[in-house]
């Protein structure tokens, strides 16, 4: 069964997923440190890594969804 799914963007999600993981991981321990702030700032620079690496494929969605409105 071939679900007509670009690699890239598999793969583009895998790491999303790993960038997730390991942000969360990180402030979880500096939290556990008693650095509050660090955490926050890791959350936040995760956050914008997921956000970089997820333009193309939501711009892929919102072309996708361009294409379906009838005109």
């Amino acid at each position: 069964m071939n679900a007509n799914v670009n690699l890239v963007y598999v793969e583009t999600i895998l790491k999303i997923i790993g960038i997730a993981y390991i942000a969360e991981f990180a402030a979880q321990i500096t939290k556990d440190a008693g650095q509050g702030a660090i955490a926050s700032k890791i959350e936040l620079g995760g956050k914008i890594m997921i956000l970089a690496m997820a333009i193309p494929i939501l711009t892929l969605l919102i072309e996708t969804i361009v294409k379906l409105i009838p005109s």
